[in-house]
This record gives structure tokens, C-alpha cells and sequence, in this order.
């Protein structure tokens, strides 16, 4: 790990990325810890429905820390971005199998229109990572892999579903992604930059479970 660099903005972003992970990421909302999710009869579906979903937003190659590695300006991120990269390939791995245990999309009405919201919302992730904003597709991995333990557990229930055995996620922690983003919030702008690919990739998950929760609630009013 590099040496940490102290500044005004660090300190300050280090603590806005965990709080925003915890107050607008996948932890804060309600249908991830929902039982209808996780337990009871229909919960076979709603978790095939979440890993497909999620398997469009995440299971491409390459995935936003990917691409956020290739264009990184920012050389006190590249060991925390190597590690990302093999760490989310595993993940990467872990939702294709899910998507293949799990069988077909549950039938649903309006499923054109959900399918092409997702698309829009990978695109938006690709376009994301690939800003030119500086700090701005760092911000969005740093964020994919705070709030990605709370997927997690969502994924680990559709794992035990099919029988599939999860490993531990290997993506880095909480401290080191702390440290690296107070060393690399060098400026009020960068930090601003990390900030916003943050929230950004944020309300994209948010978004994701609202969809997933209005496609259960319509299946259950058939």
C-alpha cells in the first residue's frame, strides 16, 4: 500500500463514500432484506430474477473496475485497482453460474420494458467508468466494492438455492478503501469527482432493486 497522503479532502471523502454506502447503497434498501426475497415460496424466482438482473449489470466483461483500472490517472490507486480486478472476476464468474442455475427470467408482465431499463442502466455504469472526469469512474469503483457485500448476500442466497457453494468475496475492504481514496483526494476536486461517480453508481443499484421490487409485487398480483 502506498504511503498515505493527508489533505483537507481526504479525511472528509473517506468518510462520505462508507456513509454513502451505508445510507443510499444496497444495505439501505428494503427489498435485498425482504423475505419474499430471501425466504418463503416464492423466493426461488424473485432470487433467479435478481441474479439475472444483476448478471446484466455486472457479469460483462469488461465491468466499471475494469474499465476504471484502464483509464486510472491516479498511480496511489493502481495496487487497490489490481486487487478490485481480480477480486470482481470472481464475482464476475459467481453471477454467470448463478444465472444458469437459477433457469429462465420468471415470467412477468411489462418484461420488454425491464429488460431494456437494465440495459440502460448497464450503459449508463459503462459511460460512467469511462468518464474523463478525473476521480469520477475511481469514485464508482470504489463504491461498487463497499456497497458490493450487501448484493452479496443476495447472491449467496441464490447460491444456496441451486446449490452452490459461494466462496468468501475477495474484493478489498472497507479500511482499505478508505485509505486509498484519503490518498488520492488530493483536491477539492477530485473529491467532488469521487463523490459524484459514487452516488452515481449508487442510484444505479438503488434503481435496480426498485425495479426487482415492483417486478415481484407484479407477479404476486397475477
Amino acid at each position: 500500500m502506498s504511503q498515505v497522503v493527508h489533505s483537507a479532502a481526504g479525511p472528509r471523502i473517506a468518510d462520505h463514500l462508507v456513509a454513502l454506502a451505508t445510507s443510499d447503497g444496497s444495505a439501505a434498501h428494503p427489498y435485498p432484506r425482504a423475505p419474499q426475497l430471501l425466504s418463503g415460496a416464492e423466493a426461488v424466482r424473485n432470487l433467479a430474477d435478481a441474479a439475472h438482473y444483476l448478471c446484466v449489470l455486472h457479469g460483462r466483461f469488461p465491468g466499471v473496475i475494469n474499465i476504471a483500472q484502464q483509464g486510472n490517472r491516479h498511480p496511489a490507486a493502481s495496487g487497490w485497482l489490481a486487487d478490485a480486478v481480480d477480486a470482481f472476476a470472481a464475482e464476475r464468474s459467481l453471477l454467470t453460474r448463478l444465472a444458469v442455475a437459477a433457469g429462465p427470467l420468471p415470467s412477468t408482465p411489462g418484461q420488454a420494458d425491464c429488460d431494456a431499463a437494465v440495459l440502460q442502466q448497464r450503459h449508463a455504469l459503462d459511460m460512467l467508468a469511462r468518464s474523463e472526469r478525473g476521480g469520477c469512474a475511481l469514485g464508482a469503483a470504489f463504491a461498487l466494492a463497499l456497497d458490493w457485500r450487501a448484493v452479496r448476500t443476495v447472491l449467496d442466497a441464490a447460491a444456496r438455492r441451486v446449490g452452490i457453494e459461494p466462496q468468501a468475496c475477495l474484493l478489498p475492504s472497507e479500511a482499505e478503501t478508505r485509505t486509498v481514496a484519503l490518498t488520492v483526494a488530493e483536491s477539492s476536486a477530485l473529491e467532488r469527482a469521487i463523490s459524484f461517480g459514487a452516488q452515481q453508481l449508487l442510484a444505479q443499484h438503488r434503481g435496480l432493486w426498485d425495479l426487482l421490487e415492483t417486478r415481484e409485487a407484479a407477479r404476486a398480483a397475477l
